[in-house]
């Protein structure tokens, strides 16, 4: 089993910028990819981004050039760096990890991002 908490959203300003963060803890050795998804009111769950173990990335298109995922292993943390927000970029974001035996996929409860024009 692994437990994902995720921490850093709020409210900020078109323009302005976060940063998410997510601990994991219990059978961490067993996970590969970690990564950020959303939801916005009425719509659904998308990826945000990816990133494996070894540091390879996937990004959204609606994100590419804006965001950036980085992962510690040493910590066992996926972080989620977020330049330039949007308005559209208001959501829930939820954290991912895949058990690399079982493919099981874990989600945190996840964190509200509220972008204000």
């Amino acid at each position: 089993q692994v437990q994902l908490v995720e921490s850093g959203g709020g409210l900020v300003q078109a323009g302005g910028s976060l940063r998410l963060s997510c601990a994991a803890s219990g059978s961490v050795f067993r996970l590969n990819a970690m990564g950020w998804y959303r939801q916005a009111p009425g719509k659904q769950r998308e990826l945000v981004a990816t990133i494996t173990r070894g540091g390879s990335t996937n990004y959204a298109d609606s994100v590419k050039g804006r965001f950036t995922i980085s992962r510690d292993n040493a910590k066992n943390a996926v972080y989620l760096q977020m330049n330039s927000l949007k308005p559209e970029d208001t959501a829930v974001y939820y954290c991912n990890a895949v058990d690399r035996v079982t493919y099981m996929s874990y989600w945190g409860k996840g964190t509200l991002v509220t972008v204000s024009s």
